[in-house]
């Protein structure tokens, strides 16, 4: 049971396949979260809504 709980595929051969995407979508998060009030003034002036908060 121990072992189980222990277990984090670390000698599993296809491990890059799961953390490469996973840290780069990761990231992505992280810069779309940062740039999340820009992108929402930038898709109001295109759409011509001013909706100032």
């Amino acid at each position: 049971m121990l072992e189980t709980a222990l277990h984090t595929g670390a000698e599993h051969p296809d491990l890059w396949w799961v953390v490469v995407p996973s840290f780069l979508a990761f990231l992505a998060g992280l810069v779309l979260g940062s740039r999340a009030d820009s992108i929402d003034a930038w898709s109001e002036r295109r759409n011509g809504t001013d909706d100032t908060r």
